[in-house]
């Protein structure tokens, strides 16, 4: 969970606004009340002419944000899963994400750590902690953010070192025997030097699964998904002169967990192999009646209970690394951020879900990436102006490894499917960027951007199989190939304000995201012919309004051109029927939709919050080998409607001492998991409740009662349709947690 944080002084006015409050205060915020940095400099965020959902450190704690997936609880028209359980989150915002489980594949929403881009979804499983800030920018960032944020960007901002001492710490234990906890300390070093050092454990004893198998695959219970996670974070902050600042981070990540596994899901007839069972033909899926290839059956409702045999490690080893220099002289402002990160990582998948070795795959990835950025700003009465260049160099290697001892295809008197699958990708970047916002008076401001970008994405990789077999359609597949794009993407957006505490807004703004390769399983070349670039177009208006502290009210409708959408589709291969993973583009598709977000302060004790997102999609028509999909499909993640809610209520009740209520709600309405729309893997709509309630006293001790997913409802996070090899397997979301807290902070 995230860090409780010491009250320090911060190095800037933005710090300021947005530190922790006491433990008096009441642990609610405002948009009128936070200083966000997403364009690159300081703005209150009802001044900013755009759709951003910003969650303050305080927020962060007390709903208990651990990961990127926690995200889509507070943001509406925000669609975050889990390929794998536990692992390889995706964001999806306003429609637009990616739909593939690649390592080596770039995300749609980009993801920045610091101001440093995650360039691969394999980085965005991490834990999160000690933090000052995470900012949702909703729409392309072309322009100050660059590739691979055509459906928008995060920022996770750590707390930075402040210039007085101070120290919090925390523990909670919860079910499944889970204890987290974590620690801060914020020392000065003299008038010019502080250090802030921070880190966090998380040690679950009990997995949210139960096998009724153990590893070597006899009766026994046996549970699945424990946790051992450390991490850790130093940073050194100096100000050699009053123009010069500096800023060094390392920190780093050991995990030795366990992986999560899915729900199996059986599709063939009984006693008929090769048939497909009648509740499947007519869309649905049916265990009492529908088996695997071999005859396996699972009957059992709970997603979590399940025959899996074998172990299932999810390690990783990660470290960071930053340096951020910021220089002021003769009215500009010079920042230069150098980023690094090292990254390995060991997982199992099972993806058939059964008590045989299928489809299980143990992954092996190592990511490499450094990043460079130089740019200058400078404001003054009639412009504000940001310009600079970028540079990112990354390699993502990997090992992906069938450990099959049974395959469907040896009922046709077909050799196993085992083999291995290696790649090795070298992506190098550059771009130069402007961005300007001239002020017409008081009440009229013209936001203009631009940045150019040039890539280069070589990829070598493939799948050896133990014994091929092409008459049944099982080839090894090899590519040796190098892509490249130049691009231009941009924003220009006009602000009005009317009246104090109004602002309304128009903006064109255009994304682009990288083409690229699969690196799954493979036995069709096909499957590795790279997919295209792909290019949005957007279109947005918008109204921010503030009556004092107690109302606050944003809008905004938005329309997307959609060129080129890449997509995970399903393949059949006409000569087998075999059905393959296949990452591609869809020629275009239409979005259109509403962000809402109001926030009611009726009383310094009351603070009501609540955001919907309403989207409409439609994808053109494409094809595949199983034929020609019509259009009007949804694009996949994308839920027609979405709420979340939170609600507050601070009681004092003494000089020293305050109790809190809190509960939060996220809803949404059903979704499709790929651009197929393909009901077995469809996912209902849900509602989820989470609560809290704290006693804090002003002595900076804090004791706290949690719960999440109060209602224990169970949803499909993510499926995969292998029907035609007879499986389907669904992944849901994490059952009811609850617990108790315990934190000191001064």
């Amino acid at each position: 969970m995230i860090a409780t944080l010491a009250i320090t002084v911060p190095l800037s006015p933005a710090d300021a606004q947005t530190a922790p409050p006491t433990p008096a205060a009441t642990g609610s915020d405002a948009p009128g009340d936070i200083v966000v940095t997403a364009y690159k400099r300081e703005e209150r965020l009802q001044n900013v002419g755009a759709t951003i959902e910003a969650l303050s450190s305080e927020t962060l704690r007390t709903s208990r944000i651990a990961g990127i997936n926690d995200l889509s609880s507070y943001a509406p028209n925000v669609d975050i899963k889990e390929t794998v359980p536990g692992a390889l989150p995706t964001v999806t915002i306003r429609g637009i994400g990616l739909d593939d489980f690649s390592t080596v594949s770039s995300p749609a929403a980009g993801v920045y750590v610091d101001e440093i881009p995650l360039a691969s979804p394999g980085l965005m499983s991490g834990n999160l902690f000690d933090l000052q800030r995470i900012e949702v920018l909703k729409g392309p960032q072309g322009t100050l953010y660059g590739r691979n944020t055509t459906a928008g960007a995060i920022n996770i901002l750590s707390a930075p070192p402040g210039k007085t001492f101070g120290y919090a710490a925390r523990i909670s234990y919860g079910n499944y025997d889970t204890v987290d906890a974590d620690v801060m300390i914020n020392a000065p070093l003299g008038d010019r030097a502080q250090l802030r050092l921070s880190g966090k454990t998380v040690q679950q004893g009990t997995g949210y699964w139960t096998s009724s198998l153990l590893e070597n695959g006899t009766p026994g219970r046996r549970d699945i998904g424990s946790r051992n996670i450390w991490l850790g974070r130093a940073e050194l902050a100096l100000q050699p002169t009053d123009e010069l600042e500096l800023l060094f981070k390392v920190e780093g990540e050991r995990s030795r967990s366990e992986m999560g596994v899915p729900q199996f899901n059986g599709t063939f007839a009984a006693g008929m192999p090769v048939a497909l069972c009648p509740a499947v033909l007519a869309g649905h899926l049916d265990n009492g009646n529908c088996t695997d290839a071999y005859g396996y059956r699972q009957t059992r409702s709970d997603p979590y209970k399940g025959d899996w045999k074998g172990s299932f490690p999810y390690n990783i080893d990660q470290v960071n690394l930053l340096a951020k220099i910021r220089y002021r002289v003769g009215g500009f402002e010079l920042t230069s951020i150098t980023g690094y990160i090292d990254f390995k990582r060991l997982y199992h998948i099972d993806v058939d879900a059964t008590p045989l070795d299928q489809f299980d795959f143990i992954e092996n990835e190592k990511i490499r990436q450094f990043t460079q950025e130089l740019r200058i700003g400078r404001e003054t009465k009639l412009v504000d102006i940001i310009a600079g260049g970028f540079y990112s160099w990354d390699r993502v290697t990997g090992n992906n490894s069938n450990v099959a001892e049974q395959w469907p295809l040896v009922l046709f008197g077909a050799a196993s499917g085992a083999g291995t699958t290696a790649y090795d990708q070298v992506t190098r970047s550059a771009a130069l960027y402007a961005n300007a916002t001239w002020h017409f008076g008081p009440r009229v401001d013209l936001v203009a951007g631009l940045r150019y970008t040039s890539e280069k994405r070589h990829y070598v990789g493939g799948t050896t199989f133990d014994t091929p077999s092409p008459l049944f359609g099982i080839n090894d597949t090899f590519i040796d190939g190098t892509i490249r794009d130049h691009n231009l993407t941009g924003r220009i957006a006009l602000n009005f304000r009317p009246r104090e505490g109004l602002m309304l807004y128009a903006s064109a703004s255009r994304g682009r995201k990288s083409g690229g390769f699969f690196s799954g399983f493979t036995n069709n070349e096909a499957q590795l012919i790279p997919y295209r670039p792909e290019t949005l177009n957007a279109f947005e208006v918008g109204a921010k309004t503030q009556f004092s502290r107690l109302v606050t009210f944003n809008i905004a409708g938005f329309w997307y051109d959609y060129h080129d959408p890449q997509t995970y589709v399903r393949y059949v291969d006409p000569a087998t029927g075999l059905s393959v993973q296949k990452v591609g583009n869809v020629s275009h598709a239409r979005v259109y939709g509403s962000d809402i977000d109001m926030i009611l302060r009726p009383t310094e004790r009351w603070t009501l919050t609540g955001g919907i997102g309403l989207l409409d999609t439609r994808l053109a028509s494409f094809t595949t080998a199983a034929g020609t999909i019509p259009a009007g499909n949804r694009l996949p993640n994308a839920p027609t409607t979405s709420l979340t809610g939170r609600i507050r209520y601070d009681l004092p009740i003494s000089d020293a001492m305050r109790i809190s209520f809190q509960g939060e709600t996220r809803y949404s309405s059903s979704v499709f998991k790929d651009a197929a729309n393909d009901p077995l893997i469809a996912a209902g709509r849900y509602w989820l409740f989470n609560g809290r309630i704290a006693l804090t006293h002003n002595a900076g001790w804090e004791v706290a009662i949690w719960g999440r997913n109060l209602s224990d409802r169970r949803y499909e996070v993510q499926g995969t349709d292998l029907a035609t090899l007879g499986i389907v397997n669904k992944n849901y979301n994490a059952p009811r947690t609850f617990g108790v807290e315990l934190s000191w902070r001064h």
